[in-house]
Order: C-alpha cells, then structure tokens, then sequence
C-alpha cells in the first residue's frame, strides 16, 4: 500500500525541521538586529539554509498552484523569518506550478510581514512568473501606484536582471509613479533598477536620468553609479 502523498502542512513542518537542525541561536541575535529586530531569527545563514533544505525543495510533491500556496502560506506564518526564505526558495523553484489566479497569493505575500528581504526576494520570482502570465501584467502596472510601499517597490524592480529585454516603457512608468516619493525604500529601488538596465542599455538610463531632474539624489547616484 503507497503511503498517502505529502500535504502542505506536512511539507512545511519537513523543511522547519531541516532548518532546525542547523539552527545557531548564537547568529540568530546579529540576524534579528540588522533586521532592526523585526522578525525572529533561527541563526541560519542563507548558505546553511540552502544547503539543509536543497534537496527537499527539490523534491516536494508540489501537485498543483493551490498545493504551493498552501504551503508558502503555512511558512510565511511561522515566526521566525529564516521560514519565509525557504518559502520563497520553493516558489522560485517550482515557479512553473503557479496559475494566473497565484498573483493575488504572491500580492498578500508581499504585503505581509513585510520587509526589504521578503520583498526583494519574491519581486524576481513574480516578474519571471509574470513572463509565463501575461495576464499579470495589468495587475503589475497598477501595484506602481498602490497605497503600500512594498507593492511598489516590486513593481519597480521586478524586471531585475533582465538586460536588454527589459521592458522599458513598464519600467519607466513604475518610476516615474514614484520618483517624487520621499520613501527611501522607493528611491533605493529606482536607483537600483536603473542601475541594473544600465549595464545593457546606458544610453537609455544616461536619457532617462537627463529627461528626468526630479529624480532624488539617492536614485540618481544609483542609476548613474557605473556610467
């Protein structure tokens, strides 16, 4: 008789316990205050963790979108933040398995327990996702200009890496929607996408910055940082 497959929540609790096992409570404090002691810290390391839970995120029995969202909700839930990492290590690793009806999932994702370190982590997973959705780049459009910072911060970076397929006209108007914000998470973003294209296309990002003086001091140095 097969045994009855993996849930979710039986998944969850196998990726805490690899966790756990390589957990030091030592650097769980240095975590935690360069978190500004937002979030519990298991003190494991993005190395330790990748190297514990590797081979389980390859495996899992990841049956459908529903299944993944379970799952990525259950680790989301747990205290300490190490778990919304491997949740993020899942999405990114079965990205395939996402549906057109996953972006409201991946939005309340964003939007809790939220931070630079989740929020950067999931923007290239829902903008790679988004290649495969085509549906999902309305919502994209719209989140340049929703009332959470964090919804706007993946708008404006998740296109990171792309090079020269970047999408030019989306990217400039998720910055332009922002670049009188005063938020600095926002300018950072700004500036660090620009920077990123800029590798691939400096004549556009030399362009955009010139068209553009309102652009803060901060997303201006980024931009212009290699160039």
């Amino acid at each position: 008789m097969n045994p009855a497959p993996m849930n979710p929540a039986e998944a969850a609790d196998a990726l805490a316990a690899a966790l756990a096992a390589v957990a030091d409570p030592a650097k769980a404090g240095p975590m935690r205050a360069y978190m500004r002691d937002q979030f519990a810290f298991l003190g494991v390391q993005k190395p330790a963790r990748v190297a514990a839970t590797r081979d389980l995120v390859r495996a899992l029995p990841v049956r459908d979108a529903d299944w993944l969202h379970d799952l990525a909700r259950d680790l989301w839930a747990r205290p300490e933040r190490e778990h919304q990492y491997v949740a993020v290590d899942v999405l990114a690793r079965h990205r395939r398995r996402l549906e057109d009806a996953s972006l409201p999932v991946l939005r309340e994702l964003v939007g809790t327990r939220s931070w630079w370190d989740s929020v950067d982590a999931l923007a290239p997973v829902i903008g790679e996702a988004a290649l495969e959705h085509p549906a999902w780049l309305a919502s994209l459009r719209s989140w340049a200009t929703a009332g959470d910072r964090w919804l706007r911060r993946v708008a404006i970076i998740s296109q990171l890496g792309r090079g020269t397929a970047t999408d030019r006209p989306r990217l400039a108007a998720a910055i332009e929607a922002n670049v009188g914000d005063p938020d600095v998470f926002l300018r950072k973003a700004i500036g660090w996408a620009l920077r990123d294209l800029a590798r691939h296309d400096p004549d556009w990002v030399r362009d955009f910055v010139a068209a553009h003086p309102d652009l803060s001091p901060l997303s201006r140095r980024e931009a212009l940082k290699h160039l």
